[in-house]
């Protein structure tokens, strides 16, 4: 199930506010250029900041995402009519083939255990074109990116229109082994709502990640920084293995 911050339609309404400019897609269109692809999936799409930039900048994009409440949000944007949105989970997908699948932000950290992980890497294998591209980020565990997400160094309060001024801040829940759980609090002035929703990420390595992947079948190209958070974050460029 997603977390409350995709699916409560409250929380899906402001997670676009609250989550910035999102600068860190720039670099995902243009590696999206450089290999050329033409037809692209976007991976737990949310909100569908990315598939309609990529719309907008004239690529074929198939969306997907198990949140009704953050695709509802998506069909609203400039861009997201020549979208193909889908309400599914991966591994119920029906498979189409693409010249690439992306990852962008937190999702691929979002499958906690091995079992789910290989399953997604293995249908994202199969909605690929041969010698197809996967395309993702990971924050790298040696940064310890979880020790920021403290309220004083998160909080944030907007006046939103039609919604009025809401607070929000990050609480780092707990650290066991590679799993980090947070929660994030929302405070709604107009009615003094207060929600909350509860995350966990997974924190794999590097070289984790990279066996993971060639044992779906593919075959890790590049590991690159990202451009925007230098020595943060893993982004990974993989290519569907020939068979």
């Amino acid at each position: 199930m997603p977390d409350e911050i995709f699916n409560n339609p409250r929380l899906a309404a402001i997670y676009d506010a609250f989550d910035g400019k999102r600068e860190d897609l720039l670099p995902y269109l243009a590696i999206t250029r450089e290999y050329k692809a033409r037809s692209v999936l976007d991976i737990g799409c949310g909100t569908g900041t990315f598939a309609c930039l990529l719309n907008n900048e004239g690529f074929s994009v198939t969306g997907f995402d198990p949140s009704e409440s953050s695709l509802d949000i998506a069909r609203q944007k400039l861009g997201s009519q020549g979208v193909n949105w889908v309400l599914e989970s991966l591994p119920n997908f029906k498979p189409s083939l693409f010249d690439m699948a992306v990852m962008t932000g937190n999702v691929a950290q979002v499958f906690l255990t091995d079992d789910d992980w290989n399953a997604n890497l293995i249908a994202i294998h199969k909605s690929l074109k041969q010698d197809g591209y996967l395309v993702f980020e990971t924050r790298d565990p040696a940064a310890k990116a979880w020790q920021g997400w403290t309220k004083d160094r998160t909080y944030k309060k907007l006046n939103l229109p039609e919604i009025g001024k809401v607070e929000g801040w990050c609480d780092l829940l707990s650290v066991v082994d590679d799993l980090v759980t947070f929660r994030w609090t929302y405070v709604f002035e107009k009615d003094g709502s207060v929600l909350s929703s509860d995350s966990t990420l997974r924190f794999r390595s590097r070289e984790e990640t990279e066996l993971s992947l060639t044992k779906s079948g593919f075959i890790v190209k590049e590991v690159r920084d990202a451009p925007d958070r230098p020595s943060l974050e893993f982004v990974f460029i993989a290519i569907k293995e020939s068979s």
